[in-house]
């Protein structure tokens, strides 16, 4: 009879610990963050920087922002929402990117979904300074919030800039000293974003490469009618300036507020771009 007793309290223990962990799961509502992973894969919160600089003719591009929920996948579709958070942000809506939606889809039998953020090349002064646009994805409709800020936030600076890259100090006897305008022509011009690192193993082998790149630029730079002329397709102008002036705008079509300044000198007789220092821009 003890022996029968036993066995009955054992059962009912069993169905009362399996009744009590469905009781604490049920109900509960998933989280979501973003889903940014560094080398190692483990959670990357570090700002993510973007230029357009070397896609000068783009008047905007998208980021997508992976997004991730924390939890099981759904049958149905799941609303989430997508916030700037004004504290750290310096971008201005509509002026430096597109104002983001209400609420966001999580599509349904899904775990993952990327959500564009679009930003915009409209500002002048992005070729002077940078902005910083930080947005956090919250449990809006469907979703809890209750994970860390730093995983569901996300920071993005960007800008038009650009800065010394370190191939350019091994390639200076060619390419002269740095300045921003000289390398957005060299962007323009060479059919690459970058020269080799010399300090790169077997780098040598890349030399002869690179020197075709160099001969681009110069061959431009010397000559930047003809080559208008022979790459139509590019979209780029030479427009003279006002008032009888010799000298020349030289842009693209699609971004006609993004001017190069191309100067007449009367004593070399010839045509030299003029960088943001007032110097002339010279490949040798």
């Amino acid at each position: 009879m003890k022996r029968n007793l036993f066995y009955v309290l054992v059962v009912v223990a069993v169905l009362f610990g399996c009744k009590k962990d469905q009781l604490l799961t049920y109900g509960s509502r998933d989280n979501i963050y973003l889903n940014y992973k560094d080398k190692d894969k483990n959670q990357d919160t570090s700002v993510l920087t973007y230029s357009f600089a070397y896609n000068p003719t783009l008047a905007q591009d998208t980021i997508w922002l992976p997004v991730i929920i924390s939890g099981q996948r759904s049958k149905t579709e799941r609303k989430f929402a997508i916030n700037v958070v004004d504290t750290a942000t310096t971008a201005k809506a509509g002026l430096h990117y597109e104002a983001l939606k209400p609420s966001y889809i999580m599509p349904a039998d899904s775990g993952t979904v990327k959500i564009p953020v679009i930003i915009k090349n409209s500002d002048p002064e992005l070729a002077n300074k940078s902005v910083m646009l930080t947005i956090q994805v919250s449990g809006g409709q469907d979703f809890n919030s209750s994970l860390p800020a730093n995983l569901r936030t996300k920071s993005i600076l960007y800008s038009a800039r650009l800065e010394q890259p370190a191939w350019w100090i091994y390639w200076m006897g060619n390419l002269g000293p740095y300045s921003r305008v000289k390398h957005e022509l060299f962007l323009i011009s060479s059919g690459t974003t970058d020269l080799v690192d010399m300090s790169k193993p077997n780098a040598y082998l890349q030399i002869p490469r690179t020197l075709y790149y160099i001969d681009n630029v110069r061959t431009f730079i010397n000559d930047p009618f003809a080559w208008v002329a022979r790459y139509p397709e590019k979209g780029y102008v030479l427009t003279q300036r006002a008032g009888g002036s010799k000298d020349y705008d030289f842009y693209n079509s699609s971004s006609p507020d993004k001017k190069f300044y191309l100067k007449y000198y009367d004593q070399a007789d010839r045509y030299f771009f003029v960088d943001e220092n007032g110097q002339q821009v010279i490949i040798n």
